[in-house]
């Protein structure tokens, strides 16, 4: 994963536009994967650095998205600076849902990638090359949500064969805002770690499926909190005259009005 020692990852790296998310799902046998490989930011893009990762791609790399460069001006810029690109691998994708993708020529086989519309797999040291295909192919089916999504592409490879050496760690990071979210609240709508765990991409689905859970559970009390913003609006222009759905009464003096 990272460093000079032989670490296989695959991962999957995209993006909803529509609702905006941007996320990486990602699995490999050492630990702390998630530590190294997912980097996102709301509306700005995603990035998987593996194979022998060199980490300032996260931070570089997203300096640069947010900059406006484009996926693959992304990829060309870190790799070309990078004198063990060869050894490097990456995916990106940007604001604009655009991908690109590196395997360098010394990344221990299999070793590969595939872009899509709004996505790119990317993995080493893989069982075959069945793998990344599988992932992608898994992705375009889902439905749903985007941690879904990803999920299922996680999910795809590693029935495929995954890390050849087997699989004790996984990471899903999905970065999201809501247009009422306090500033100083964090992007990061999912971050899940699983390490050291016999089956790492079954687990971290099991945690998906509770912060989910709890995550609607915060959005019913945020509801519940907040009216909707034409009840928000309403009281705070005040209604001139009554409405159907807000008929007048009479107050003790025989007036009628209608409450602001």
């Amino acid at each position: 994963m990272y460093g000079r020692d032989e670490h296989g990852t695959f991962s999957l790296v995209a993006c909803d536009r529509e609702r905006g998310y941007w996320g990486v799902v990602v699995a490999t046998k050492p630990m702390s994967v998630g530590a190294v490989v997912p980097w996102a930011e709301w509306r700005r893009g995603a990035i998987a650095t593996q194979a022998q990762s060199n980490y300032a791609y996260g931070p570089r790399g997203l300096e640069l998205l947010r900059r406006g460069f484009g996926a693959e001006e992304v990829v060309r810029r870190l790799t070309r600076a990078d004198p063990e690109r060869e050894h490097r691998q990456l995916g990106v994708v940007d604001a604009r849902g655009r991908s690109a993708a590196w395997t360098g020529s010394k990344c221990l086989r299999w070793a590969g990638h595939v872009t899509g519309e709004g996505y790119t797999c990317q993995g080493n040291i893989l069982r075959d090359e069945t793998v990344v295909p599988a992932m992608a192919a898994a992705f375009e089916r889902a439905r749903g949500s985007l941690p879904r999504r990803l999920y299922a592409g996680l999910v795809a490879g590693a029935e495929a064969g995954g890390d050849r050496r087997g699989m004790e760690s996984s990471a899903m990071l999905v970065v999201h805002r809501e247009p009422w979210f306090d500033r100083a609240w964090s992007d990061r709508w999912v971050d899940l770690r699983v390490d050291q765990h016999p089956q790492p991409v079954a687990e971290i689905g099991r945690i998906l499926k509770r912060d989910e859970a709890a995550t609607r559970r915060f959005l019913a009390a945020r509801r519940v909190a907040r009216p909707p913003r034409s009840t928000r609006r309403a009281r705070a222009l005040g209604r001139r005259s009554p409405t159907p759905a807000d008929p007048p009464r009479e107050d003790g003096l025989g007036s009628v009005r209608s409450d602001g």
